[in-house]
């Protein structure tokens, strides 16, 4: 998704990120398909928080791998 971002714009993912969390609240939404939107809204959640350190000068590598370790540690 941070290609994504570096190909297109920050604000398809936005975008997106407002529509699936409009979709959360739909009558019928089962909780299977809560959980692949949850999932969907943290990565690209990630992906922008990931894309704005490089923006602001962080190594491409450093700043995925910083959010990675978050990621795991916050898993743990």
């Amino acid at each position: 998704m941070v290609e994504f971002i570096e190909q297109n714009d920050e604000d398809y993912v936005n975008e997106t990120m407002e529509t699936l969390e409009f979709l959360i609240d739909a009558p019928g939404i089962k909780d299977e398909e809560l959980d692949v939107i949850g999932e969907l809204l943290s990565n690209f959640s990630g992906a922008v928080e990931v894309h704005r350190e490089i923006a602001a000068g962080k190594p491409k590598k450093e700043a995925l791998n910083e959010f990675m370790k978050r990621v795991v540690g916050s898993i743990d």
